[in-house]
């Protein structure tokens, strides 16, 4: 896996979600309403916002903001045109980086991107440099409490689900990306909710780095997740327990 719930994990511990919880609202925001302009407002016809609105639920998104953004997709009310972009780079030590934004100004987002990147030791890659090396997942994050391996599996896998992982307090279930809603609903029903639920990039082969790269790494993921046109970034990096210890340590 990608270890995503390892740096979801530093990200807690940092105290950094709480903190940008009306960030990632805005984010889900622009997601929604650019699914919505593409597809429509209605999620049963249009499969990217239904994902999306999996997102927003397990975020707690409130109901008006969601709806709101929806309407500013369909033209109901006034909004911002955002337009998706994905940008490829390298981090420390040439980790593989994919980032994924949604923006109404490409020049200023491109600019800020490299600016990033430079600043922290890495630079822009071109297309396909890296993301030959990722396949788009399915995730849902479903906490352990109240589970045990063998009850979590046995029901992911009958709901569709490809795999199953334990990370941390938490499991990790990848589904084909066109199952997601379908494994979450499956999984809903049988009671259990998750608390994330998207698409996701995940690594076929994973790089090791150094305490100080690592904690450079860390630090070039929350800038770049900080600019309000990134919506996602990706890495190929592998999270061991004792390289999360030197990435938490001060």
């Amino acid at each position: 896996m990608s270890g995503h719930s390892k740096w979801s994990t530093i990200k807690r511990k940092k105290g950094a979600l709480d903190a940008k919880r009306g960030k990632i609202f805005s984010k889900l925001a622009k997601e929604i309403s650019v699914a919505a302009r593409m597809g429509g407002g209605d999620p049963d016809m249009n499969p990217r916002l239904r994902t999306v609105l999996l997102a927003a639920k397990a975020g707690n998104m409130p109901k008006d903001n969601i709806s709101r953004a929806i309407k500013k997709g369909t033209g109901d009310i006034e909004g911002a045109i955002y337009e998706s972009q994905r940008f490829e780079g390298y981090g420390p030590a040439g980790a593989g980086l994919i980032i994924d934004t949604l923006t109404d100004n490409k020049n200023r987002t491109v600019a800020n991107i490299r600016h990033t990147l430079n600043k922290y030791g890495g630079s822009m890659a071109e297309t396909n440099a890296v993301s030959w090396n990722f396949e788009q997942k399915g995730l849902i994050v479903v906490e352990k409490e109240g589970l045990d391996d063998d009850t979590i599996f046995e029901k992911a896998t009958d709901a569709g689900a490809d795999d199953v992982e334990m990370e941390g307090d938490s499991y990790d279930i990848v589904t084909d990306p066109t199952e997601l809603h379908n494994v979450t609903v499956a999984l809903e029903g049988m009671g259990i909710t998750p608390k994330e639920a998207k698409l996701t990039m995940i690594p076929k082969t994973t790089v090791e780095l150094e305490p100080r790269q690592l904690k450079t790494m860390l630090t070039l993921m929350e800038m770049l997740d900080d600019d309000e046109d990134v919506q996602e970034v990706f890495n190929n990096v592998e999270l061991t327990d004792e390289a999360m210890e030197a990435a938490l340590a001060d």
